[in-house]
């Protein structure tokens, strides 16, 4: 059946509930071990190496059965996308295990089936609009940029002929012309396929679109080969709220294993002839953030990921009931980067996912949102662009509690008071009063657009941020780099200066509870993948404990699986390190083992 419905108890928890234990469980080791030998594919899933698959994704499906209802989007053999999971989980709403057992679905799977058919061809690989991590009502959703008409038309071609000349991705069902079987003019054909595509965004309330590519369109041998919401000519996408944030492609993160996994003072070379867009978000998702966006060029590896995902984190925890969609060119490296730190983020606040032990959180996101996904990691591991690493190694720079959605629901709550300094406030003059680093210095100029540019398409005013001067001396010392990707910056360390308060809250829940701590402070361990922390004198915080122990689970298995292998080229680099550490070596002295 196209679009088949299953309630959690019944698709894949009924052997939880009964209190048997699944036999052979595939671990996070197994996982990997499958992850790094082959690219998963729908239409593979076939015999012993499909068996594997289908043992992964019945895991999957029985995490997310431990807290939701959902149904289920059918692609068996790839029928509507080869890289996307053969049972795709469409989350519609928390639940208990009473819940269970009366499910009752909120959408029409069937419509949402027909929609998700209609509209794949509009984006690039036919990696659809879908919905991966729901919060607060709101669904989180992933996907591939939109595709050029190159691909626009060699996909519908190829559809037309080898369908009849029936494609259903063109036939309304009510309406049928002469029309829709002739050659189309290009703003038909757009017009018919982004149409249906904005569609399926509207059917899941989704209003922010985040775009990651560092360029409008995507072009290969002078061709465009995508292009993206922003540089819509027609402006189809106007009701949306578009944002670009550039973020390096893949091919930037063989710089951060050639530096032993240090992404710190690891600066993207924005001045490269490709990289044409800027940086362009709505001022009212930036008033309340306390970041100098101005200054992103500047930013390194660290810095730039933190800051883009307080972005996303502020705009799901926004009043509204909109849902967000994120996506770079294919939708398979930095799409599952930013995925996963939400999903994993979220889940630390006790937000998401409640009864997932971090172990099964660990597995449920390399799992589906990295593998399940198409994630090549076979190909990146050859190429050294370990940006599946990074995404999890990065967890130590976002244990703190300014990354928390419950501080910024709890920042809403407050009564409005006078103006006036706050901890935030007071932590940044200290830093600054210590001589801060972290930045070029560039002067940049802001000019505010009210109607659509040649480099986007938005109706509301944005902020557009563009290196205007010439750089102002810094205390920074520029060092030599093989590689156009990135420019190296070798600076002063800051100490590593850390409050030692941490406040207890307990955030009430309908179906869970859970405690964070509270610690006003601006904290960030080093970038080697292994850096042991000071001892501390106060207890960790919830949140940290719950991130560092799903690091720590990750560099242990990594090192006994992927690592050992990618670390063939590097004996001595940071996968040494790894394997250090799971012999229990201790590195860098004699502090703390926590990760």
């Amino acid at each position: 059946m196209a679009g088949a419905r299953a309630a959690a108890a019944a698709s894949a928890g009924s052997s939880a509930s009964s209190g048997t234990p699944q036999p052979q469980e595939p671990g996070l080791g197994e996982l990997l071990e499958e992850f790094s030998r082959t690219q998963y594919r729908a239409k593979d899933c076939s015999g012993t190496g499909g068996s594997k698959v289908e043992r992964i994704e019945k895991r999957c499906l029985e995490l997310f059965g431990r807290d939701y209802c959902y149904s289920v989007i059918q692609n068996v053999n790839g029928d509507i996308c080869g890289h996307y999971p053969q049972h795709i989980v469409f989350l519609e709403y928390e639940s208990s295990e009473k819940e269970k057992d009366t499910f009752q679905s909120t959408v029409q799977v069937s419509k949402l089936q027909d929609l998700v058919n209609r509209s794949k061809t509009a984006r690039c690989r036919g990696r659809f609009v879908c919905p991966v991590i729901l919060f607060k009502g709101k669904h989180i959703c992933r996907s591939a940029t939109l595709a050029g008409w190159g691909e626009l038309y060699g996909r519908t071609g190829y559809n037309y002929i080898f369908s009849g000349g029936a494609d259903d991705a063109w036939a309304d069902a009510e309406d049928v012309t002469e029309e829709d079987c002739a050659l189309r003019s290009d703003t038909h054909l757009f017009d018919k396929v982004r149409g249906y595509d904005i569609k399926l965004l509207r059917y899941l309330s989704v209003k922010y679109i985040c775009d990651l590519m560092v360029e409008n369109k995507k072009v290969k041998f002078g061709m465009n080969v995508t292009s993206s919401e922003k540089v819509d000519k027609a402006q189809r996408y106007a009701d949306f709220t578009l944002l670009s944030i550039p973020y390096p492609g893949c091919e930037f993160f063989k710089e951060y294993k050639d530096r032993d996994y240090m992404a710190e003072g690891l600066i993207f070379n924005w001045k490269q002839d490709y990289v044409d867009a800027p940086l362009s978000i709505p001022d009212f998702l930036t008033c309340s953030l306390n970041i100098d966006w101005s200054q992103y060029q500047s930013w390194d590896l660290v810095q730039q990921t933190q800051n883009y995902l307080k972005l996303l984190l502020s705009i799901i925890n926004s009043d509204d009931d909109s849902g967000l969609l994120v996506h770079c060119i294919s939708g398979w490296d930095r799409t599952p980067l930013f995925i996963s730190l939400l999903r994993l983020s979220l889940w630390a606040d006790g937000l998401i996912h409640a009864s997932l032990k971090p172990a099964e959180i660990l597995y449920l996101t390399v799992a589906y949102d990295w593998f399940l996904f198409g994630h090549m990691l076979v190909d990146r591991l050859s190429k050294g662009e370990e940006i599946f690493f990074f995404c999890f190694n990065f967890l130590k720079h976002i244990i703190s509690e300014e990354f928390s959605a419950l501080k910024i629901q709890r920042r809403k709550s407050l009564p409005a008071r006078d103006a006036g300094f706050t901890v935030e406030d007071i932590c940044m003059l200290r830093r600054k009063d210590r001589g801060s680093t972290t930045s070029l210095g560039s002067d940049f100029s802001l000019v505010m657009e009210s109607s659509p540019g040649a480099t986007g398409s938005f109706t509301y005013e944005t902020v557009e941020l563009v290196p205007a001067g010439a750089q102002t001396q810094a205390a920074w010392r520029k060092s030599h780099s093989s590689s156009p990707q990135s420019v190296f910056w070798n600076r002063p360390q800051p100490s590593e200066d850390r409050l030692p308060s941490h406040q207890a809250l307990v955030e009430a829940k309908s179906s869970s509870s859970s405690s964070s701590n509270h610690s006003d402070n601006f904290f960030r361990l080093g970038s080697s993948p292994l850096e042991v922390p000071k001892p501390r004198l106060t207890a960790l915080s919830e949140r940290e404990t719950r991130l560092q122990e799903v690091r720590s689970a990750f560099l242990a298995a990594y090192s006994s699986t992927v690592g050992l292998r990618a670390a063939a080229p590097s004996p001595s680099g940071a996968i040494g390190l790894l394997e250090q550490f799971v012999r229990g070596v201790g590195l860098r002295g004699t502090g703390s083992s926590t990760l």
